[in-house]
């Protein structure tokens, strides 16, 4: 293993052993690369054995280009190397240790679709006024309550008011419940093997015994559970080596503390520090942009972005009147790229503040026959079909899964009603056994007919795939399961539409199993579940599709693009008005923007509307951002825009609200695409047949309604683009 391709700072915190190991690695500085090297050299240099190792992220998919690169520095070791998440790392130590904890290895992992169905079958347990309190309101609550470590009696020491003592009350209940149902949430992954740590000091030895030396990306996002978690491990040896970087720290809303890594030498003794400032992604323009930025917050570690890369081209700064122009904008500047660059759709990515953002410009996508893809939209593992699907292999997995029960009982429909099921809750309670159990005597609880042959008969299917699965791998025991419960028959025979999608979608998800039998031959039915509960937005996004990437500014953290465009920069919007009022929170949308600055390559575009209609308000006026003062002006190149989409009245008088009527008129060369639809003032509506020529004398081929085929000139023609022959 070379380490000629290191730099000299890197080669020095690849080679540093013996304590406690620090790197602050800059936006584009190789961080993954030294924290790759540092593991093979560990191995190499017979410092640490493979097995002994531990190294956590937070994404799947940086789990996986890690273990890849390191595999290709020490392949012999690639079957004991430990790299995961840290939620699948926890799950891992649970799925082993949880029985000290009264749970069977069997649990279920709650997505927080089944959180809040949990949370409301608490509150409604209890006698709180109608309204009073919401299922997502109190599911957050729980959320902020575990990741700043606050058990239940905890919470209702610190509770004042009557909503903070509903809260923690619901909160306790909520995790009776958990225990009952042999569940728990995604915070739960983090806590109880904390929980496990303080209880059994054995076990905690065990684990330092077989991680004698523990590495961890993205330190800046940790939060307290994951601070602990990590120092309990390393106390005994304190073998450990943080990477991160304080200026891309934007996960503060979800319980990330920046002082974990900005306190590092003070928590963990006498330590070497090394800086990663050479950025080896960006052009020199964008980081001096960037930094110029994030310099304006006072909580953070002194350090300095080289740039690798030469000059480049300045930033583009685009004003628009609203955010229709604002997508209309974007497109025209994608087209040109495209043109003069010779780009494909794959080298952009679009980034806004919030996921409302995204409908105008998939508008103005789909006006353009532009392919696009969107992450963090509605995952195909939350839709319903789905989710009744992963419900019924729950059950199987855990018939203590109260809430996947309740899910699938009636599905496909089979006559069971809600009051059916509050008879099998109270008959479970009296009884003092599992709900699934009692499904099987109907008649103890007064159900006849074709109720009770309905429950036995989802008895017997939840019974007998239970007893499988120890016999059948996940792959054979899905595809029987979805055939006699009738699943796939419901959707085949079914007349609504969205029906025929629905089937689809349950033959992906077949595939889906196939595929990770095919990845994990031994792999049962449990671990499909697991695997399929931890994946994040960016696991299921394809980035080898060539398609225009639209997510968030949080979800684009990690990645990297030839041309970034950020929209909506606007104060209110971005930053957000709920961060103007606090330090703590500008400074992080403030680390935000250096973040979606620092994940372009060559050329960024910043966008900004004059006007923006929002959901539940009126049109707003907006104000450009104060991120974009806070640039040198020779750094930003202001581009002007004429929008394709011309706006007419159309009736209305002064004082009322008016329609208008969109149409979108050819204003540069080369824009028509074979299968357009057109509009001519003589001839009327037409489709592009043929094209030829380029620039001012562009011919094209039309055949109009009528079938009268006409070959005009671009420059002459005044033709515009219409939506459709109805148009």
């Amino acid at each position: 293993m070379s380490k000629r391709n290191l730099s000299k700072v890197q080669k020095l915190a690849v080679e540093s052993f013996g304590k406690p190991v620090l790197i602050f690695a800059g936006a584009g500085s190789g961080k993954t690369r030294v924290l790759t090297y540092k593991i093979a050299h560990l191995i190499k240099n017979n410092l640490v054995s493979a097995e002994h190792i531990l190294a956590v992220t937070f994404t799947n998919k940086a789990a996986k280009e890690m273990k890849e690169r390191v595999n290709k520095l020490v392949p012999e070791k690639e079957s004991i190397l430990n790299i995961g998440t840290f939620h699948s790392i926890c799950a891992r130590i649970l799925r082993k240790e949880i029985h000290h904890l009264g749970y069977s290895s069997d649990f279920s992992i709650f997505d927080v679709q089944d959180q809040k169905s949990l949370v409301k079958v608490v509150i409604e347990s209890m006698d709180i006024p109608k309204n009073y309190v919401t299922p997502q309101e109190v599911r957050h609550k729980i959320s902020y309550f575990k990741n700043k470590l606050i058990h239940p009696d905890e919470a209702k020491k610190k509770a004042h008011l009557v909503v903070e003592k509903t809260y923690a009350d619901i909160y306790e209940k909520y995790q009776k419940a958990l225990v009952k149902n042999n569940a728990v949430d995604f915070d739960d992954l983090l806590i109880l093997p904390l929980t496990i740590f303080e209880n059994h000091p054995n076990i905690l030895e065990k684990y330092r015994e077989k991680w004698q030396y523990i590495l961890v990306d993205e330190y800046q996002d940790t939060n307290k559970p994951q601070f602990m978690f990590v120092k309990y491990l390393a106390e005994g040896h304190h073998q450990i080596c943080v990477v991160g970087d304080d200026d891309q720290s934007i996960y503060g809303w979800r319980g990330a503390d920046i002082r974990n890594i900005l306190d590092f030498e003070k928590n963990f003794g006498n330590c070497d520090v090394f800086k990663l400032e050479k950025n080896y992604r960006s052009s020199a323009h964008i980081l001096e942009a960037a930094s110029s930025v994030v310099k304006n917050n006072k909580n953070r570690a002194p350090k300095e972005l080289i740039p690798h890369n030469g000059a480049g081209e300045k930033l583009g700064l685009i004003e628009t009147n609203d955010e229709m122009e604002e997508a209309d904008a974007v497109v025209n500047a994608l087209e040109k790229e495209i043109k003069l660059q010779k780009r494909n759709f794959s080298d952009f990515a679009i980034l806004y503040r919030t996921n409302a953002q995204s409908r105008s410009l998939e508008d103005a996508f789909r006006r353009s026959g532009i392919p696009y893809n969107i992450v963090g939209g509605f995952r195909f593992y939350e839709r319903k079909e789905i989710k009744d699907l992963i419900g019924y292999l729950s059950l199987i997995v855990n018939p203590k899964d109260t809430i996947s029960l309740r899910r699938v009982i009636n599905f496909p429909p089979r006559g069971i009603g809600m009051k059916t099921v509050d008879k099998c809750v109270i008959q479970a309670s009296m009884k003092k056994t599992e709900m699934v159990e009692v499904l099987s005597l109907p008649e103890e609880m007064g159900i006849r007919g074709k109720q009770a042959g309905s429950l036995m008969t989802f008895y017997n299917i939840i019974k007998k795939y239970n007893e499988l699965l120890p016999k059948l791998n996940a792959g054979e025991l899905v595809r029987a399961l979805v055939e006699e419960a009738g699943i796939v028959r419901y959707y085949r025979e079914s007349s609504a539409p969205e029906d025929q999608e629905r089937l689809a979608n349950v033959m992906e998800f077949l595939k889906s199993v196939d595929e990770f039998m095919a990845r994990t031959p031994d792999g049962g039915l449990s671990q499909f579940l697991e695997e399929v509960s931890l994946l994040t937005d960016l696991d299921q996004w394809n980035d080898e599709t060539n398609r225009v990437t639209l997510m968030t500014l949080h979800s684009a953290k990690g990645l990297e693009f030839p041309v970034i465009f950020i929209t909506g920069l606007e104060d209110g919007l971005f930053p957000l008005y709920s961060a103007l009022e606090s330090v703590e929170k500008l400074e992080e949308e403030r680390r935000l923007f250096y973040v979606g600055l620092t994940r372009a390559m060559e050329k960024v575009y910043l966008m900004y509307a004059n006007h923006r209609r929002r959901i539940g308000s009126d049109e707003l006026y907006g104000m450009v951002s104060r991120f974009v003062y806070e640039m040198p002006e020779d750094k930003l190149e202001k581009i002007s825009f004429t929008s394709a989409l011309t706006r007419k009245v159309v009736g209305g008088r002064p004082g009322q609200f008016t329609k208008t009527a969109v149409s979108r008129t050819v204003v540069v060369f080369d824009d028509f695409r074979v299968g357009d639809y057109v509009e001519h003032a003589i001839f009327g509506v037409g489709k592009v047949m043929a094209l030829s020529g380029q620039g001012e004398n562009q011919r094209v081929g039309i055949v109009f309604k009528d079938g009268l085929k006409k070959k005009l000139v671009v420059k002459f023609a005044n033709l515009k683009k219409v939506e459709s022959p109805e148009d």
